[in-house]
């Protein structure tokens, strides 16, 4: 220990005579700021752990100087960094402080030595008891501290704070951890957490403050817990959460009023409330050179009629399109889990190479049981005529966004009317909706146009899909879907409206075809579109550093001509990718690579010439 003192007060020393040049707060500019020796912890998380960091390199961005006194805090810093993540013995090597020719700037360079890490040996758990076997398990798998791992105080902590929630989601809102730790030989600990569960509480009397034109009523049910449920942490969050998606609220706030020294058996809860604005008008007018002079307005009535029930219009008007949208929600249609909600349209599109009109609507009825699961019940009318023109049908580099547009680029021309009824259900237990890494989904969709309903076509549809995530040692996740879907034309096939064909391939299908690839082919080798269809993917996702990830996947897929029939002649694609973490989820980059071909398919009206694709996307591809 002594030497160690003796080397970081040489280490202090040499800071005083490399940065005398400097001023205390000077005007040199940082230009680098490098780290050598870092391996086992997170450097990002260090470098922003520090005071001395580098400036930004554009010209124009914020800069930062050196500070002497800041870099010797620093340098204490850092060894303290290393201790909380379970390195007591990591120290600065050296440094480097090294001024450039012009004096004006400064090249920072920190030698580490990490030393052994303490590791965790074992972790036990006592007193969680009154959890159930199978909530003991998932809270061991979910601690952030892991056995054979170094001893990280911040997921210590954070390990603490989750075996807490999971003691308080229960009914136990008086419940305690204590954390410990004991040598177990060599540089490995014991650690141990133990809780002192409590008084058994459920809850009291709930009292609600804040609300004025909004009725009491209406925050009440929004709530998921009633007197006498079992306490529970994650029904007030929940119930927190679907007050601020009323967007009537611009604050909304949950809070138990439990004694810890009393410990009583009922704990009342208090509800805070603040209204926002429930009339909100948006307008928006732009010049494009394709489009000209354009003007959008949209005007929301959040409370409409009261009830919490919400209204809106939208209006827009181009030189290529025009139109009007109506939609109306009734919030709590019969019981807090029931919604209804209305939409119409009535649009009109007109491009150079084709034109589209579109009238009408949809009802739904949605049931939510709780976060993870809904069904919804749809009565669908829509009216579509559209068009495109000889010169459109003839460039054939345009088919696709004609396709993504549900114009028919066979014949020409579309008029019908579609009256279907829809059902769906939906059960979602992942931990991220942007980018998920445990978990399943599972979807259903039924629908039936026609028959005994009025309309154009005639079909039945069904389909499925189910998606699973898994955590695999730790730093891999292991993705898999599975989507088959049919479509039983009642008649001929122009009983089907050309927009419900299935095509495949693209950024989020099998990756080693572009969109709307992988179909069936009319005898020149364009893709039309079929009535059944089945696709799958597996896909490996490695974390890399920082918020960069890698991907390795395997997709699969094919789509038949014939109703009812799941194609056989499967086509395979593979290949790496990448993976940016983003506030609006992962940007990605994949490069798919076909394993078997399409024979006589045309791209872009060519023969195809390559036999991969590269997508750029937000999103993971599933």
């Amino acid at each position: 220990m002594a030497v160690a003192r003796s080397r970081f007060s040489v280490l202090l020393l040499l800071v005083a005579l490399f940065a005398g040049a400097c001023r205390e707060q000077g005007d040199i500019k940082i230009h680098s700021l490098d780290f050598q020796g870092v391996k086992q912890v997170n450097k990002k998380a260090l470098a922003d752990a520090l005071q001395t960091k580098r400036g930004s390199k554009i010209p124009w961005g914020h800069k930062t100087y050196f500070d002497r006194r800041a870099f010797e805090a620093d340098l204490e810093r850092i060894q303290a960094f290393y201790r909380d993540r379970g390195f007591p013995d990591a120290r600065v090597a050296s440094f480097d402080v090294k001024l450039n020719d012009t004096q004006d700037q400064v090249d920072v360079t920190v030698r580490i030595s990490e030393g052994q890490p303490t590791i965790v040996s074992a972790i036990d758990l006592t007193g969680f008891d009154v959890l159930k076997p199978g909530e003991q398990r998932s809270l061991r798998d979910s601690l952030p501290l892991q056995v054979d791992k170094p001893l990280d105080r911040p997921l210590a902590l954070a390990s603490r704070e989750r075996a807490l929630n999971a003691l308080r989601d229960q009914g136990f809102p008086y419940a305690d951890v204590a954390f410990s730790q004991q040598g177990a030989g060599g540089n490995k600990v014991k650690v141990a957490f133990s809780a002192t569960p409590g008084t058994l509480a459920h809850f009291g009397p709930i009292k609600i403050d804040g609300e004025k034109s909004v009725g009491e009523n209406i925050v009440r049910r929004q709530l998921t817990y009633k007197e006498g449920d079992l306490f529970s942490r994650k029904e007030m969050r929940e119930s927190q959460r679907k007050l601020y998606n009323l967007e009537l609220f611009q604050f909304a706030n949950i809070e138990s009023q439990e004694d810890k020294a009393l410990q009583a058996a009922e704990v009342p809860t208090q509800v805070t409330v603040a209204e926002g604005k429930h009339r909100r008008l948006t307008t928006g007018i732009g010049y494009g050179s394709e489009e000209k002079a354009r003007a959008t307005l949209r005007w929301d009535h959040l409370n409409f009629l009261g009830n919490a029930r919400h209204a809106g219009v939208e209006m827009k008007w181009s030189s290529l399109d025009r139109g009007l949208r109506l939609d109306y929600t009734e919030p709590y249609f019969l019981s807090s889990h029931m919604s209804l909600n209305f939409e119409g349209r009535a649009w009109q599109a007109v491009e150079p190479v084709y034109s589209q009109n579109s009238l009408g609507g949809r009802a739904t009825l949605r049931h939510q049981a709780n976060l993870q699961t809904y069904w919804a019940f749809s009565l669908i009318n829509e009216f579509q005529r559209s068009s495109i023109t000889n010169a459109g049908l003839e460039d054939f580099t345009i088919r696709n966004n004609l396709i993504a547009l549900g114009l028919d680029p066979r014949t020409g021309r579309t008029r019908g009317t579609t009256a279907a009824v829809a059902f769906d259900v939906n059960r979602n237990t992942t931990n991220n909706l942007l980018d998920a890494n445990q978990g399943y989904v599972l979807t259903t969709h039924v629908e039936q146009a026609g028959k005994w309903l009025w309309g154009t076509y005639n079909y039945w549809e069904v389909g499925g899909e189910a998606r699973q995530y898994t955590r695999v040692a730790r730093s891999f996740v292991w993705a898999n879907r599975l989507h088959a879907s049919t479509i039983d034309a009642l008649g001929a096939d122009s009983s089907v409206p050309f927009f419900k064909r299935y095509f495949l391939g693209g950024a989020t299908s099998i990756r080693g075809w572009g969109r709307f690839e992988v179909s069936p082919l009319s005898g020149f080798g364009l893709p039309i579109g079929g009535l059944s269809m089945f696709e799958g993917s597996t896909e490996i996702r490695k974390p890399l550093f920082g918020k960069l990830g890698a991907v390795g996947f395997f997709d699969f897929g094919q789509v038949s001509m014939d109703s009812m029939r799941l194609p056989t002649n499967l086509v395979y694609a593979a290949g790496p990718g990448f993976r940016y973490l983003t506030p609006v989820g992962p940007a990605r980059i994949d490069f798919g690579y076909q394993l078997n071909r399409i024979p006589n398919l045309r791209v872009n009206g060519n023969p195809e010439g390559r036999h991969w694709r590269i997508h750029f996307s937000i999103g993971q591809a599933f």
